[in-house]
């Protein structure tokens, strides 16, 4: 699945498996977290702020002692989806993290990216800090969201000439965002569209784009934020776009 990457020996699990997994004792400077507390928290997080898990996927190293897992989460403002990924370890390869993001990276060769991403280490304050932090990420995740769905409206709603949608391409070529290479199918993909993605708008190019780059907006997920800093510049959004932007 797109996010979760497996290829460097780690396996697919469900919850089952992952709550008989043994955790080692903690010593005086490392204190191991069990791998299915850490879903535990996550899942409580997720609901109590009202957010609807539509799909989670676990995977875990042979030996039990490296996690990693990923969420999608439905947003009730649209068919938009959002990602947080989680991974954890018992023999001090990577601190507990968390990376939250419209595009969210966790992969088994230890790549971890996401448009925000929190790391704590395994102590004897962990186990107390953590529920707090991953409440902290999740809490403003809805504000987020209408944000978010504020600007896709907009997207929606701003027509772009041919002339325009040329400077759009090569604005998003300029800043990075979009490889020379990729031009052609970004333009193929506007002009002849896979999908209903309606008339000739700033929406229209956005999932343009997003179609064209594919994989590569999941494993560089801070391509998302210049596409969406391009685009709305078009629509002249400013406000709400720098609500969703923000850390939290």
């Amino acid at each position: 699945m797109q996010g979760l990457i497996i290829h460097a020996g780690a396996e697919f699990v469900d919850y089952d498996q992952l709550r008989v997994v043994p955790t080692p004792d903690a010593t005086a400077t490392h204190v191991p977290l069990p791998h299915h507390h850490l879903v535990d928290m996550v899942r409580y997080a997720l609901g109590f702020h009202q957010h609807e898990i539509v799909e989670e996927h676990h995977a875990i190293m042979p030996d039990g002692q490296r996690y990693f897992g990923l969420f999608t989460l439905q947003s009730p403002y649209s068919d938009y989806k959002d990602t947080l990924g989680i991974r954890n370890s018992h023999d001090k390869s990577w601190p507990v993290g968390l990376a939250f993001g419209a595009r969210v990276l966790v992969c088994d060769n230890t790549s971890f990216n996401g448009e925000i991403v929190v790391k704590r280490k395994h102590t004897l304050n962990t186990k107390r800090d953590l529920p707090g932090i991953v409440a902290g990420i999740v809490e403003p995740l809805q504000e987020k969201r209408i944000a978010q769905q504020c600007a896709f409206d907009s997207y929606r709603n701003r027509y772009l000439s041919p002339a325009e949608f040329d400077h759009l391409v090569m604005t998003l070529y300029r800043t990075g965002a979009l490889n020379v290479t990729r031009i052609a199918d970004v333009v193929e993909a506007f002009e002849r569209p896979p999908y209903d993605w309606g008339s000739e708008t700033a929406w229209r190019a956005f999932n343009a784009v997003t179609y064209a780059l594919k994989g590569k907006v999941a494993e560089a997920p801070q391509l998302t934020q210049k596409l969406h800093q391009v685009i709305d510049s078009f629509c002249e959004i400013t406000d709400h776009r720098q609500l969703a932007l923000l850390p939290a």
